[in-house]
């Protein structure tokens, strides 16, 4: 038999959207290693349990060198993170969180230019 928690789903949606929020300002205010500069938390997915949060990030600029640059930077700050997300978000496990590059900014921005230059070429026409 299946057992539901009534609010379980929305207490889920609730503790990713706040653990998102929490590490997008400490790493904006308190992490200080000079290799993370330019970055974006877009996303935080949680597993269900909690024991792991995937971390997406977008950086500015978008070249692989930034990108290596700024995972190692957030590789590093990862232990300082987590301990101080286990002191902002009361949540029966603290994540352990892994860093991954969201891409689709990059793409965005570069289907963006094919779009404006397809546009600039109708109206040549």
């Amino acid at each position: 038999m299946t057992s539901h928690r009534p609010g379980g789903v929305a207490r889920s949606v609730r503790v990713t959207e706040q653990v998102h929020h929490e590490i997008a300002e400490l790493v904006r205010a308190e992490v200080k290693d000079p290799r993370i500069g330019m970055v974006t938390i877009t996303g935080v997915e949680l597993t269900p349990d909690y024991a792991y949060a995937t971390v997406h990030f977008s950086v500015l600029p978008d070249d692989e060198a930034t990108v290596a640059s700024t995972l190692a930077g957030l590789r590093r700050a990862a232990g300082f993170l987590r301990s101080q997300l286990g002191r902002r978000v009361r949540i029966h496990t603290t994540p352990e969180l892994r860093f991954v590059h969201d891409a689709s900014v990059g793409r965005g921005m570069a289907i963006s230019k094919l779009i404006d230059e397809a546009n600039r070429r109708h109206a040549d026409d």
